[in-house]
């Protein structure tokens, strides 16, 4: 059984880290095919129509105080987390906004010691250090600005999502994945649709084939699968855990940009994406307990957490 607890364990972490791969390409599809500074709009239709359309495949609405939850874990997750970052992109390069949103797993093990009584871990917590360290290697310039405002917005992004995580870990609904996402997907676009109207006005009165296709892509890859497989993993894995794969995202973004933008990749980014590599592998190393039953009961309450989803 203890086999093969640790390889669904495995299974399930390589299909969520498919997520954070998916939002790293995010950076290319925004400034390659979408209109150029409408980054609220292109945050509404990643989330409002992506929910939308699960709604409707799964045609389930909430129930009883899923209506709060939803509107709650929805802003946390997906409508201030999209409009800090955003901010935060504006006002800082993106070494520095990528930087700061790196300190997500440092944050979600603290709030996890709190709201889900775990244990905070030594390792960890150097691996995610490791992590903020390997990222800056990866995205900071040397001569990067830093701006106040937009250092805590990033700083608010990564601190709303990262409550985000845990309350979705907290609150454990009883309806299918795909519903649940899309609930949380359609409550963060409309908190995020007042925001980009007022900040941003009308959408574009004509879009090319390439914008469509971009925001096409944002909304089915990008947010719906995406979403779906990042609160999959959330249901069967701790939420440190899940969070840790977020640092795969800056390492995605910079790989495309080497491969497909012609930018040139130095010395210190490819040890800081080793870096990265090793803190997410330190991140999800488990001590093995010799209590045979411990491990017998941890593994079917897992099992049982897949089945459902």
């Amino acid at each position: 059984m203890l086999n093969i607890f640790w390889s669904l364990r495995i299974r399930l972490l390589l299909v969520t880290a498919i997520t954070p791969m998916l939002w790293g390409t995010t950076y290319l599809v925004t400034t390659e095919l979408l209109p150029p500074h409408r980054p609220l709009l292109a945050a509404v239709i990643r989330a409002l129509p992506a929910g939308l359309l699960l709604i409707a495949i799964t045609r389930k609405l909430p129930h009883g105080h899923w209506w709060w939850r939803s509107l709650v874990l929805g802003t946390l997750n997906i409508g201030a987390f999209f409009a800090l970052l955003f901010v935060g992109a504006y006002r800082l390069p993106g070494g520095v906004a990528a930087t700061v949103g790196a300190i997500q797993p440092l944050v979600v093990m603290m709030l996890s010691t709190g709201l889900l009584k775990e244990r905070l871990s030594t390792r960890k917590v150097l691996a995610a250090v490791a992590g903020v360290f390997g990222v800056s290697l990866l995205v900071l310039r040397a001569d990067a600005r830093l701006d106040m405002w937009g250092v805590l917005a990033a700083l608010g992004g990564a601190v709303v999502m990262a409550a985000g995580v845990v309350l979705s870990k907290r609150w454990t609904s009883p309806a299918p994945l795909l519903a649940t996402t899309g609930w949380q997907l359609v409550a963060g676009g409309l908190v995020l649709l007042p925001v980009a109207y007022l900040v941003e006005g009308a959408p574009p009165a004509h879009l090319t084939l390439a914008n469509v296709g971009g925001y096409a892509y944002l909304t089915i890859i990008g947010s719906a699968l995406a979403y779906a497989l990042w609160f999959r993993g959330l249901r069967a894995l701790g939420p440190t855990d899940v969070t840790f794969l977020g640092l795969l995202s800056p390492v995605v973004a910079t790989l495309l940009g080497w491969l497909v933008l012609d930018q040139r990749l130095s010395t210190a980014q490819l040890i800081g994406g080793l870096i990265v590599l090793v803190a997410l592998v330190t991140a999800q190393l488990r001590r093995r307990t010799t209590r045979a039953n411990r491990v017998a009961r941890s593994a079917v309450r897992r099992l049982a957490v897949l089945e459902r989803v």
